[in-house]
């Protein structure tokens, strides 16, 4: 498909700077782009690579101002990486020809009932007491167990397990591998030392509009609900133990691992590698850095990293002070002793 950066602007909102007729066809990185592609400026990191990209058209904010001259059409906008999102997704969904009806082998329980927009792929399982909300897509070798519950819109990939009665919302996207409502962590030590399995008896409910990255589990509860809220986004291999929640909104990147019982509030950004102490509870608005250990209570609104986590501001003035060490040292021992 192809349009023009006239066309673009209008499906985005925005207005163009140079040739409003050339033709974009791709997209691609603003340092890897060449003619016919679209590509984007967001990041003050990469300006200087705006003003030698081969792209065709870049997307910039209203405010971006070029100290030099620029080769490509500009179309500015408000949010230049929000723009991008958009545009991408009219691409895939003009591109993606979505399924329908249902392949076979597949195992889909009597009594269940299979909207006629829905997809069931090849050796898919859909077990006892299955609800299926309209436009579902469950693709080949998914798993869904007794009685759980898929809202509209919602696309479980190749794959994946649902263990039998939790609950996922509308929209959500679920890819390979994940597994929700697998048994939490939990057993008790007799008087000899031996554990024993603790029923898990809960259950695990996603609320509407969530990602969940491939191979990332999320386990059911001991009792009541491991609750993941509405447009949380999740990455690949991220563990949710038992009876956690992550509040709406929040976002958190691969190989994270959130302990039982733990509360993460809503709009809270996390890196990579974090992880989460058991019955904490983490405000709304916070920011944590990769590979942190969070052993406490965070209230809303802080930015922290580090191991144990401290506030951001400290532990960049430690890590600069750490580099210095050997030159402090060195500078200590070098003191004459009747100075010291």
């Amino acid at each position: 498909m192809e349009f023009t950066a006239a066309q673009i602007a209008s499906f985005v909102g925005g207005s163009v700077e140079g040739d409003e007729n050339v033709r974009i066809s791709n997209f691609a990185k603003i340092e890897e782009a060449g003619a016919g592609d679209i590509t984007f400026l967001a990041n003050p990191k990469y300006t200087h690579f705006i003003y030698n990209t081969g792209a065709s058209a870049v997307i910039v904010s209203t405010g971006f101002t070029a100290e030099y001259p620029v080769p490509a059409t500009l179309i500015r906008v408000e949010n230049p990486y929000e723009t991008l999102s958009q545009l991408m997704t009219m691409a895939a969904q003009a591109m993606n020809q979505t399924p329908t009806g249902r392949e076979e082998p597949a195992h889909v329980a009597d009594g269940v009932e299979i909207p006629e927009d829905a997809y069931i792929g090849a050796f898919a399982y859909i077990g006892k007491g299955v609800k299926l909300g309209k436009g579902v897509k469950i693709y080949p070798q998914a798993y869904i167990g007794d009685g759980v519950e898929l809202g509209e819109d919602t696309i479980i990939y190749p794959g994946v397990r649902i263990y039998h009665g939790c609950k996922i919302g509308a929209r959500c996207v679920i890819h390979a591998g994940a597994v929700i409502g697998a048994d939490g962590f939990g057993f008790a030590p007799d008087a000899e030392g031996h554990y024993h399995k603790i029923p898990q008896l809960g259950i695990v409910v996603i609320q509407d509009d969530v990602e969940i990255g491939a191979n990332t589990t999320i386990d059911r509860a001991t009792m009541g609900s491991t609750v993941v809220e509405r447009g949380v986004k999740l990455d690949n291999l991220i563990q949710l133990a038992h009876n956690t929640t992550v509040g709406s909104d929040t976002v958190i990147a691969a190989q994270t691992g959130v302990a039982g019982s733990a509360k993460i509030g809503s709009k809270c950004m996390i890196g990579g590698q974090v992880g989460f102490a058991g019955h904490i509870t983490v405000g709304d608005g916070v920011h944590i850095g990769a590979q942190s250990g969070v052993p406490n209570n965070v209230e809303s609104g802080c930015q922290i990293m580090g191991y144990p986590a401290i506030p951001a501001r400290d532990f960049l003035r430690q890590s600069a002070l750490l580099r210095r060490l050997p030159e402090i040292y060195n500078a200590v021992r070098n003191i004459p002793k009747s100075e010291k």
